[in-house]
């Protein structure tokens, strides 16, 4: 999937403000894109246009050379909310989409969600509805619900976002293990480094607003991914190359007023100095 010199614009009051300017890159089939910027910074924007819920003002987006238009059934989204049916069990969740698609038999549908649901964890759970599932298990249902489709890219707009941290970290293992299993296109929105890091092959960083590309790094780390990861070298030669950028868009971001930013620099610093107290404690794996 290509992204060429995108651009977006919303009136606010008397003047356009100015969201998105001249954003360009490339999903790479089979790979995990992760993007991480500013609060702010057009991220929810770029995955809304290339999913086609919106327009862009000028440029292109194209999948496999055909310009994206419409939302189709080739582009999944999940979302930061919860969409599961709250009528449905968790099973009946999972099948929904290629039962109304009808692109899959009866037997080949049950198959497949039941290995969904075994490789998220929650085959004992198969019968229970959103409401009786914890927030985690509800991620890991919508995860499952959107895989079964096989969509040629899947977007996932801070997916996490909300989850306590030892949800979150669970979660992010799970994850790890359902890409790893499905090498399925994805571009994966999140405003967390250290998740960014632990799960993408390439990592690409957005100025703040209006939003660009400032930087593509490619995350060398093997396969398959676990926690441990964290603590190795080459991982934190990557945090520290990619907090520098992210550092700068934010200081321009608290320039301007922006209360986000203002919250990511106390962060930065905070990362910065538990970093430094990790490596005087133990060192790295």
């Amino acid at each position: 999937m290509v992204v060429d010199t995108v651009s977006k614009s919303y009136d606010i009051g008397f003047r356009p403000r100015v969201v998105l300017d001249g954003c360009s890159f490339r999903l790479e089939k089979g790979k995990l894109t992760v993007l991480i910027g500013p609060s702010g910074c057009g991220k929810s924007t770029l995955i809304n246009i290339m999913a086609g819920y919106e327009k862009a003002d000028a440029g292109t987006v194209a999948l496999e050379g055909q310009p994206v238009g419409e939302p189709a059934a080739d582009r999944l989204v999940v979302f930061q909310e919860t969409a599961l049916f709250p009528w449905m069990t968790a099973f009946e969740n999972i099948a929904y989409g290629p039962r109304v698609q009808r692109n899959m038999s009866h037997d080949q549908v049950d198959a497949r969600a039941l290995d969904l649901l075994d490789r998220v964890g929650l085959r004992d759970f198969r019968d229970k509805y959103p409401m009786q599932l914890s927030g985690g298990m509800q991620r890991r249902a919508e995860l499952a619900r959107a895989l079964i489709n096989q969509p040629k890219v899947m977007f996932l707009d801070e997916p996490f976002r909300g989850l306590d941290a030892m949800t979150r970290e669970l979660m992010q293992e799970y994850y790890l293990k359902l890409y790893e299993g499905s090498q399925q296109t994805t571009l994966f929105v999140t405003s967390e480094i250290d998740e960014a890091l632990l799960i993408a092959d390439t990592l690409l960083i957005m100025t703040n607003r209006p939003g660009r590309i400032a930087k593509t790094m490619d995350i060398a780390l093997p396969r398959p991914r676990e926690l441990k990861v964290l603590t190795s070298q080459a991982y934190l030669r990557y945090k520290e190359e990619a907090l520098e950028m992210l550092h700068e868009e934010a200081v321009k971001a608290f320039a301007g007023g922006s209360k986000a930013a203002s919250d990511f620099l106390e962060a930065y610093a905070d990362r910065d100095q538990a970093d430094d107290r990790k490596h005087e404690a133990k060192p790295s794996a």
